[in-house]
């Protein structure tokens, strides 16, 4: 019998028992979900909807006198092996990715009454976290736009498939001055703040 094959997963238990920490944020910790080309560009993710769905902002143009910064829905998702470390450690490990999913706002009245529905796809959008490639005066995050000029929709795809570096007055100044935690807005996501170190119970509530 080749005792050598059942040793990693024995070691592996008794480590993960000795320590205390979660298994899936151990197996994850490697995985990266951010890829970039040779010339240091994001490469536009795919699959993200399998993400982990965490809110969606909206600042009409209604409630600032029609001259909103971001007058559509952003659908926010985080990777799943960030999701899991944030679960267990609380804070965003490097190789982390967010993206925002931009929506127009669509129809303002629906058979429940009056507001805000989405309407067509309209941007995509991403956060990096990585030590290596992007600055600490930035808290080692990158902003990416993968949007051309125009609105891209399900039927016609004019999304970029690759992505620079937003220049940090684009977008790291804002989150700097403004998110709650490590350049996240953490403050108007209730997912995020409810799964914070709580490990399996922060899904779902408690």
């Amino acid at each position: 019998m080749n005792q050598k094959k059942y040793m990693f997963p024995i070691l592996m238990a008794v480590f993960v028992l000795i320590t205390g920490l979660n298994f899936t944020s151990l197996v994850y910790a490697e995985k990266s979900y951010a890829k970039f080309a040779h010339n240091g560009k994001l490469i536009r993710p795919t699959g993200y909807r399998e993400w982990i769905y965490i809110g969606a902002p909206l600042t009409p143009n209604d409630m600032n006198n029609g001259k909103a910064a971001f007058p559509e829905f952003h659908n926010v998702y985080i990777d799943p092996a960030s999701w899991s470390y944030w679960k267990t450690n609380g804070v965003f490990r490097d190789g982390t990715i967010i993206i925002k999913e931009l929506v127009s706002v669509g129809s303002k009245a629906a058979a429940s009454g009056k507001g805000y529905f989405m309407g067509e796809y309209i941007g995509l959008e991403a956060m990096v976290k990585d030590n290596k490639r992007f600055s600490k005066s930035d808290k080692h995050w990158g902003f990416f736009r993968f949007t051309k000029e125009g609105h891209p929709t399900e039927e016609n795809d004019s999304l970029l498939k690759y992505s620079q570096v937003n220049k940090s007055e684009s977008c790291a100044s804002c989150h700097g001055a403004n998110a709650q935690q490590d350049m996240v807005f953490t403050q108007y996501y209730p997912v995020l703040r409810a799964a914070k170190n709580k490990g399996q119970q922060g899904i779902g509530g408690k």
